[in-house]
């Protein structure tokens, strides 16, 4: 019989799912915090180290599940994709750094990022989305999205989205459903760099993987429904909200 602990990770996956697909997350976002948050209340301690090996697996979850439903929706750019993938994976080289280093200059360096790029997302609420060259800045920021991939759990689609946007001039819509195609490839390396690790927990990963496949198809499918604008305007929060946790917990709590 199903344990109450593994019904609240497969919910934790539920959650990451709908909200990843919809944002083009990879679901660590939610999943780091939460399974830190939930598992001491069933009496099971779980390190952030990993807390992320698992959320590598929900972000593979989210890239699988979600990117099948918006190529179906005619929505990935899958050669922008294909060339731009390399970078994230030579970038995920960030898992070996969060064996072995501290991440709170990092995370710090990351927290303004994600504040910069919600301020340019949310100045351009109002901007219509045209076709637009892509900028020379897009291949290193798309290799520092598979650093923070890999080093902080969180999918790089925090960073994947505000570049494809705002650098490579690709629409938010399509930008969400291409930066979900791109962290699957990504979450692969990372994963197996924390399997060898001995970090990664196999049966959370499949209880958080089981509820990110329900989640993800259905949050592609919510997706379809909700305004470029609101879209982006979500995403700004939830970088805003991410940017805040991220200095909370390397030095609010020092």
């Amino acid at each position: 019989m199903i344990s109450a602990m593994m019904v609240a990770v497969i919910g934790v996956g539920l959650l990451a799912g709908v909200l990843g697909a919809i944002l083009g997350l990879g679901g660590g976002v939610i999943v780091v915090p939460a399974l830190e948050f939930v598992l001491p209340l069933f009496g099971r301690d779980i390190t952030i180290a990993q807390a992320v090996a698992v959320s590598q697996i929900g972000v593979l979850a989210v890239g699988l599940s979600g990117a099948a439903s918006y190529l179906r929706q005619g929505l990935v750019r899958a050669r922008t994709g294909y060339l731009l993938s390399p970078y994230t994976i030579v970038g995920a080289a960030g898992s070996f750094l969060g064996l072995v280093v501290p991440a709170r200059a990092v995370a710090t360096v990351f927290a303004l990022l994600l504040l910069y790029s919600a301020f340019n997302l949310l100045r351009g609420l109002k901007r219509v989305e045209v076709e637009r060259p892509p900028s020379r800045l897009v291949p290193p920021a798309m290799t520092f999205a598979g650093v923070m991939s890999g080093l902080l759990g969180i999918g790089g689609g925090t960073v994947q989205v505000p570049v494809l946007n705002l650098l490579a001039g690709v629409p938010i819509r399509q930008a969400i459903a291409t930066s979900t195609f791109i962290m699957g490839l990504t979450a692969v390396g990372n994963a197996l760099v924390y399997q060898a690790g001995g970090l990664l927990d196999i049966p959370l990963a499949a209880g958080v993987a089981l509820g990110v496949l329900i989640g993800a198809r259905a949050g592609a499918t919510l997706q379809s429904r909700i305004p470029a604008a609101q879209l982006k305007l979500f995403f700004s929060l939830l970088l805003i909200f991410t940017a805040g946790q991220l200095l909370w917990k390397y030095w609010g709590q020092a």
